[in-house]
């Protein structure tokens, strides 16, 4: 295969890190620079759990991605289906094969529905839903509008997921729409946590506990989705520590797949050879990758021990940026590190929001040091509406923020 294209710096990717990226390395006046993405459209998923549960529209989520791509960066329209690190060359779906100096991986993360018995029949089923699929996100709202009594299931995977609180999010949206409905008391919630907390960091699990024991959510901790009987509405819950299997019969069910790197990087060299979910192995604050030197990866593909949120990319791109400028310039040393931010906006009823911010250190980071941020609260759900939509498509997509 010949080379049909070089570029000082190629991007896998035309998501939240791939586009941060790009507008950045241009501030810092880096001018030839490939992106590879082959969608047109571009999405702010974070908004998804909102359209899930009656308080946003699905298009406001969407936007083309010519619209988000900065002006002279290269938009390559394909699907990326390998990386060769010895000739520095990345080959594509439509056969080309670009060249770089510098690669940047961030192509997001693979939803793996298939992996879980029943999941893919189930959401395409009356009953089931996500709001991991710009698709199915309405569906989750016409779910909950209309029921009235019964058992509403509400699932999360073991392993990384993208926006970790996501799944307890739709939870605590519907049972505060019951309770406003009046129906709360018909209905029996059951949210199935793979984790043995609510949350990783305990002052915000100490939170979540009380809001779930508020809406008297029945919460499944250690414990699995496994299976699924989307015709007799089965939903088999495996609980880790007694290994016992559990049959609830749901009346909906919102599920979140497992995730993981896309396939075709997990057959690369670039992926942790000791993980078996495929993420690109990166050093966790200069996020280059350990083996290949002239490769950087951030986002939900890569291996920093973060949680995959926006937030964490927007802390992350800058870091990419100035290192990958760096190693252009042939320095030897890179100037910037990751410390391992992110923060979980999590919706903790219709007009509440938790916002969890912490570093690797597992420990509270504030942005707003002089309010109680331990705690649910109003003006967050402020913030969460409309300033962090506000925040993505003019400020964080632009390198302004």
């Amino acid at each position: 295969m010949t080379m049909e294209a070089h570029h000082k710096v190629v991007i896998v990717g035309g998501g939240t890190a791939g586009v941060s990226v790009a507008a950045r390395l241009q501030r810092l006046g880096i001018r030839d620079i490939g992106l590879i993405e082959p969608s047109t459209t571009h999405y702010y998923q974070p908004l998804w759990t909102l359209v899930g549960g009656g308080r946003a529209k699905a298009t406001e989520s969407v936007r083309s991605q010519q619209s988000v791509v900065p002006r002279s960066v290269a938009w390559i329209r394909s699907r990326v289906e390998s990386v060769n690190p010895e000739e520095r060359t990345v080959g594509t779906a439509d056969g080309r094969n670009i060249g770089y100096d510098k690669l940047v991986v961030c192509p997001g993360i693979q939803l793996d529905w298939d992996t879980v018995p029943g999941m893919a029949q189930a959401v395409a089923a009356p009953q089931t839903s996500s709001n991991y699929s710009y698709e199915l996100a309405p569906k989750t709202w016409d779910l909950i509008r209309s029921m009235r009594s019964g058992t509403a299931v509400f699932t999360m995977p073991s392993g990384p997921i993208k926006c970790g609180g996501a799944p307890q999010k739709i939870a605590y949206l519907a049972a505060d729409h019951w309770r406003e409905q009046g129906v709360l008391k018909d209905i029996r919630v059951v949210l199935v946590l793979p984790t043995p907390s609510m949350f990783g960091v305990p002052v915000f699990a100490a939170e979540l506990e009380r809001v779930a024991a508020g809406y008297g959510i029945e919460v499944r901790r250690n414990s699995e989705l496994v299976e699924v009987d989307p015709d007799g509405r089965d939903a088999v819950v495996v609980d880790h520590e007694s290994k016992t299997k559990d049959r609830i019969r749901f009346d909906m069910m919102h599920v979140v797949p497992p995730q993981s790197a896309p396939d075709w990087l997990k057959a690369t060299s670039l992926a942790d050879p000791a993980d078996p979910a495929g993420y690109v192995e990166v050093d966790k604050h200069t996020l280059r990758h350990v083996r290949h030197p002239d490769i950087f990866a951030l986002g939900d593909a890569g291996s920093s021990p973060n949680s995959k949120t926006g937030a964490a990319v927007r802390k992350q791109a800058p870091v990419v940026a100035r290192n990958v400028a760096a190693a252009l310039a042939q320095s030897d040393a890179l100037p910037a590190s990751y410390d391992g931010y992110s923060s979980c906006p999590i919706t903790t009823s219709r007009h509440r929001m938790l916002l969890a911010e912490f570093d690797y250190t597992l420990q509270p980071r504030p942005s707003f040091p002089l309010i109680d941020a331990t705690r649910e609260r109003r003006d967050m759900w402020y913030l969460k509406r409309y300033g962090l939509p506000f925040l993505y498509w003019n400020l964080m997509l632009r390198a302004r923020a």
